[in-house]
C-alpha cells in the first residue's frame, strides 16, 4: 500500500515542503531514498523501536520510503515522526483521510515520546503558504508554530497522540497564541541607571541607537566600554511584528529558541570571542547555518577587543554591513541570511592600553599606537559612524549614590527619533534609519546652511579629517537633529557630530 505524508526541509531560514512516500510490499527489506543524511538513515532503528514499544504493529516487509524532491538534502532527526506515521498508515493502522492536511515533524525516542526540533516557525509559515490545514509538532515547539495565524497547531508528547489526532479520536485542542501580546514584557538584566558618570558616552550611544549607527568605543582598560555596550539593547526601540518574526526564524533555524517559547521579544545581543572563525561570524558550513552577524539581525553585534580579531574575519563583514544581507555560496546551494545589525566595537587605544589616559603614562614605543590602530582596515573603519573616546570614571562619580538616567527614559527619546525617520523614509522600503542613507538621500535630507558649511569646512581643514568622515558627519548630524525634533541641521548638531570622528584626525595616535 502506498501512503504519502508531508514534512519540511530547511534551506537557509526558509522551508520547502517534503513529500514522504511510503510503500509496503511483499518481501523483507528497508529502503530510504531521496538524499537523506546519516541522521535520517538511522531513523529506521528509532522508528521500529518506538512503534513496537507503543504496542503497534511494525510490518517486517519490503518498505520503500522516498523523500521528494530527491535533489535536496534531508538533514536531522525531525523526519522520524512523518516516516513512522507513513509506515503505520501504509500498514493500515492509521486513517489516511487527514494525512494530506497536515505537515508532521518530530524526533522520536525509543519509547515513542517526541522530542523538540529546530526551525518550527519557518515550517509553519511554509505550511500556511502551501495551504495545509495544520501542523503536528512536538509540544515544546507548538507555541512557536502557533504564532502563524490560520493554522491548527497540535503540540504532541507521544506518538499515541498523533495516531489519535489522525484517527479523529483525540481530545487535544490546537494551541492558541497571541502573537505579540502573549507572554511577559521584555525584561533586561542591565540598565543605564547602573552606570555612574560617563554622560558623554551615554549620549553617544543614544545617538547611535536613534539613527542605527555603528559605534566604536576606544579607551583604557576598566573605563567601562563593555559595561556600556551591554546596555545598548535596553535603549533600542521594541521589535516590530515583522522584525520579531524574522528574528525568530533565524534563531529557530539555529536551534536557539527556548522550549515552549513563542516570538523573540527582545533585540538580540551577540558578543563573539575574538578567536572566532570567518564561518562562525558570517555563517557557513557544508549546509550553511547562520553566523553571529545573522543571529544579531535587528539587534547588536558587540566586538570586544576589536584589533585582536583576525584581519580576515573583520574583512568578511564589510559587504554584509553595507548590503545588510550575507550570501553563502556552496557548490550545491546558495543561501541568503539577513544581517541588518548595529555594530558596537570596543578597543584599547594602544598595546599597553594607556594612550591618552589622564593619569597613567603610555609605555608604548613611538609608532606603536598607529600600528595598533592600523590592524583595523580603512574600509571597515569607514563603516563606523561614531568614534567615542572613553575615559575612566572619576572617584566622586563612582562613590555617588545617585543613579543615572534609566534606559526607559532614553528609549522614549530614541523611539521618538525613529518615528521621525520612519515618516521621512516611508517611500523608500529598504531605508529605515539615518545610517542607511545613500548619497542621494544625504543630499536631500542633510542640507546645510552657510554657517554650517563653514563649520564643516574649518573642521575638515583644521582637524585633518579624512574625506570618508564627511558623509558620516552629515548622517550623525541628521540623527542629532531628529533627537532635538529639529527639521533642519543646526550648527550645534553639526559640531557635536564632528566630535565623534576622533580616529579620523591626522594627529590621533601620532
Amino acid at each position: 500500500m502506498l501512503v504519502k505524508t508531508f514534512g519540511c526541509a530547511l534551506i537557509g531560514i526558509d522551508a520547502i515542503t517534503v513529500t514522504i512516500e511510503v510503500n509496503i510490499d511483499r518481501g523483507i527489506n528497508f529502503y530510504l531514498v531521496g538524499l537523506p543524511d546519516n541522521a535520517v538513515k538511522e531513523s529506521q532503528q528509532r522508528i521500529e523501536a518506538a512503534i513496537t514499544n507503543l504496542g503497534y504493529y511494525y510490518p517486517h516487509k519490503r518498505i520503500v520510503i522516498n523523500m521528494a524532491p530527491a535533489d535536496i538534502r534531508k538533514e536531522g532527526s525531525a523526519y522520524d515522526l512523518p516516516i513512522a506515521i507513513g509506515i503505520m498508515a501504509a500498514a493500515e493502522q492509521i486513517n489516511t483521510d487527514l494525512l494530506e492536511r497536515f505537515i508532521i515533524m518530530g524526533e522520536l525516542s525509543l519509547d515513542g515520546t517526541i522530542n523538540p526540533i529546530k526551525g518550527t516557525l519557518p515550517i509553519a509559515i511554509k505550511a500556511k503558504k502551501d495551504g495545509f490545514r495544520g501542523l503536528i509538532v512536538p509540544k515544546e515547539n507548538a507555541r512557536e508554530a502557533a504564532v502563524v495565524e490560520g493554522l491548527e497547531v497540535y503540540g504532541v508528547e507521544t506518538m499515541h497522540e498523533v495516531v489519535a489526532i489522525l484517527n479523529g479520536n483525540a481530545h487535544i485542542t490546537p494551541v492558541a497564541v497571541d502573537a505579540y501580546g502573549d507572554g511577559p514584557e521584555p525584561c533586561y538584566e542591565y540598565d543605564f541607571s547602573d552606570v555612574k558618570g560617563q554622560e558623554n558616552i551615554k549620549r553617544a550611544l543614544e545617538i547611535a541607537a536613534a539613527g542605527g549607527h555603528n559605534v566604536i568605543l576606544i579607551g583604557p582598560p576598566g573605563s567601562g566600554k563593555t559595561m556600556l555596550a551591554k546596555r545598548m539593547p535596553t535603549i533600542l526601540p521594541p521589535l516590530t511584528m515583522a522584525e520579531a518574526l524574522e528574528t525568530t526564524k533565524i534563531h529557530s533555524v539555529a536551534g536557539l529558541i527556548g522550549r515552549n517559547a513563542a516570538l523573540v521579544r527582545t533585540r538580540p545581543f551577540r558578543s563573539p570571542h575574538h578567536t572566532i572563525s570567518d564561518a562562525g561570524l558570517v555563517g557557513g558550513g557544508t549546509y550553511p547555518q547562520p553566523g553571529e552577524i545573522s543571529l544579531a539581525h535587528n539587534g547588536v553585534l558587540f566586538l570586544d577587543e576589536l584589533p585582536e580579531f583576525k584581519r580576515t574575519v573583520l574583512e568578511v563583514m564589510r559587504q554584509p554591513m553595507e548590503d545588510r544581507v550575507v550570501t553563502i555560496s556552496r557548490a550545491k546551494m546558495t543561501v541568503d541570511f539577513p544581517a541588518s545589525f548595529m555594530m558596537v566595537a570596543a578597543m584599547n587605544p594602544c598595546p599597553c592600553g594607556y594612550y591618552n589616559h589622564p593619569d597613567k603614562e603610555c609605555t608604548c614605543k613611538p609608532g606603536m599606537v598607529q600600528q595598533y590602530l592600523n590592524r583595523i582596515s580603512g574600509p571597515l573603519m569607514d563603516r563606523i559612524d561614531l568614534h567615542v573616546e572613553v575615559v575612566p570614571v572619576a572617584y566622586k562619580d563612582l562613590s555617588s549614590k545617585s543613579g543615572g538616567e534609566s534606559s526607559a527614559a532614553v528609549r522614549e527619546r530614541v523611539i521618538k527619533a525613529r518615528k521621525i525617520q520612519e515618516e521621512r523614509y516611508a517611500e523608500y522600503p529598504t531605508i529605515h534609519a539615518n545610517a542607511q542613507m545613500n548619497s542621494q538621500l544625504i543630499q536631500k535630507y542633510c542640507e546645510l546652511d552657510e554657517p554650517c558649511r563653514n563649520i564643516l569646512k574649518n573642521a575638515m581643514n583644521r582637524l585633518g579629517l579624512s574625506a570618508r568622515a564627511y558623509d558620516r558627519i552629515l548622517k550623525v548630524s541628521r540623527t542629532i537633529a531628529d533627537l532635538a525634533s529639529s527639521e533642519c541641521i543646526q550648527s550645534e548638531h553639526l559640531a557635536e557630530a564632528i566630535n565623534y570622528r576622533s580616529l579620523d584626525r591626522d594627529n590621533w595616535g601620532s
